[in-house]
């Protein structure tokens, strides 16, 4: 979970910053994006296999 403190005199935009770049380093979009649909445990293998393919 991404968390974000409001430094003393920091402005709400720069926190706001801040949290949407722990929030896409710690890839949480991603992760909801995935487990939004049920994945059967074959579609995963495949979808795995695809990205060892692209990476190379």
């Amino acid at each position: 979970m991404a968390e974000v403190h409001v430094r003393e005199g920091e402005s709400l935009e720069s926190a706001l910053k801040r949290f949407r770049r722990e929030v896409k380093k710690s890839n949480i979009f991603s992760e909801l994006k995935r487990k939004r649909h049920y994945e059967k445990p074959s579609e995963r293998r495949q979808r795995k296999i695809r990205a060892r393919q692209r990476r190379g």
